[in-house]
């Protein structure tokens, strides 16, 4: 079985470039970045020059880029550390609804211990409107958190807005990037945020590896104590093979990022055309427009998710309900429930994500396998459709 690779936004293949990068940090040059002997010289080197890369693809001075372990410990990082760095000013914070569950449940943590937090909705296209979240704002709110790019729809938050509001009442904003990084220009300074959270194996890099952007002057709170790596704001022995993969994944974004995502847009349009005009009762989640170009999340009537999920995968189609983590949830997508989307469809949705490794001709297939296998289900009784659970993963 020839199988094709529809979940991208959950992890994309390592591109041979940053594999070849990595693999000298594996075996032949392991010095500790902290030493001070000549094979620590040369691991500090390598990780200053990845930091470096990664600065150059989002706009960003080396100094204000924090390697972490992955997307979700940026975002740990930036919400908690934030909160405790800021408490004697407040107690409230605001993000959005539809935030990846780094966020949220960072957010859950922190009203465990007292914080106050004001979770903004979003419309039936996805979107949270500035002027909700001026009305939300405290004397005593202390960050807004407000993705890029959702992980389910693609969908692309108004951030320089938000930012724009936040400003002018002198309240911090964190944005999780992880999934606009790479699809579309970032650039920090046009932005304006204060922290800004990526990750490398959303960008073809290595898994296990992030990193936060903290702008010049911010204050935060340490979360990982020990050693003074990271200038002091994230303890731990660097991993050099990773953050020298993603660095080599961020030059190769910012290289391809205006290159390469048209290409992508096309063949998720082909993909959305294709399955829109041959499968009744299906439609798009989520804003047509102001998307990255590589996601699409689709409802289909009728039909209940996770079979279809576990059919697609029985016929070498790779997707997803939504985020990876939440993967083996009864509970459907909160984005989706969040935008107010019908019960039919909340439950027969699945997310689609693609990378510029797929082909026209996998496209083409997936798109007949999709429509096929949705008109067999809704033929079944629904006990058989229901049948089987999805596979637990980690985002």
């Amino acid at each position: 079985m020839t199988r094709i690779y529809l979940d991208n936004n959950a992890s994309t293949p390592m591109a041979p470039e940053v594999f070849e990068a990595m693999l000298p940090w594996l075996h032949e040059n392991y010095g500790n970045a902290s030493s001070v002997h000549w094979f620590g010289q040369r691991a500090t080197a390598a990780v200053e020059g990845a930091r470096r890369r990664v600065a150059s693809l989002i706009g960003a001075t080396p100094h204000e880029i924090i390697f972490t372990s992955g997307g979700t410990e940026a975002d740990n990082l930036a919400i908690l550390g934030m909160s405790e760095a800021r408490k004697a000013i407040g107690r409230h914070l605001i993000v959005s609804s539809i935030e990846h569950p780094a966020v949220l449940s960072a957010c859950r943590a922190l009203e465990s211990r007292g914080f106050d937090i004001t979770y903004l909705g979003v419309d039936r296209e996805g979107l949270i409107h500035p002027d909700e979240l001026r009305a939300a704002i405290r004397p005593d709110t202390i960050l807004i958190s407000v993705m890029l790019a959702n992980n389910e729809t693609g969908v692309i938050q108004p951030v320089e807005e938000i930012v724009e509001v936040a400003r002018a009442l002198q309240v911090p904003v964190h944005t999780d990037a992880v999934q606009a990084v790479g699809k579309i220009p970032v650039d920090v300074k046009s932005l304006s945020a204060d922290l800004l959270s990526l990750s490398a194996h959303k960008i073809h890099g290595p898994q296990g590896m992030g990193a936060l952007y903290v702008r010049k002057g911010v204050g935060l709170t340490p979360r990982m104590l020990g050693g003074n790596q990271e200038r002091k704001r994230r303890a731990g022995t660097e991993s050099v093979a990773a953050a020298v993969g993603l660095g080599r994944a961020a030059e190769l974004a910012r290289q391809g990022v205006l290159s390469e995502s048209p290409h992508i847009a096309s063949l998720r349009d082909r993909f959305e055309h294709e399955i829109l005009s041959r499968c009744p009762r299906s439609r798009v989640n989520g804003h047509r427009q102001l998307r990255v170009g590589n996601t699409t999340n689709l409802g289909f009537e009728d039909v209940d998710g996770e079979a279809l999920l576990l059919a697609l995968d029985m016929e070498g189609v790779a997707a997803s309900m939504g985020a990876a983590c939440s993967s083996g949830s009864l509970e459907p997508s909160h984005v989706l429930k969040a935008m107010g989307v019908r019960k039919e469809i909340l439950r027969g949705s699945l997310r689609f994500s693609l990378s510029k490794f797929n082909t026209e001709e996998e496209i083409d297939r997936a798109a007949e396998i999709v429509c096929r296998t949705v008109e067999h289900i809704r033929s079944v009784p629904e006990k058989v459709a229901k049948q089987g659970t999805a596979p637990a993963v980690l985002e």
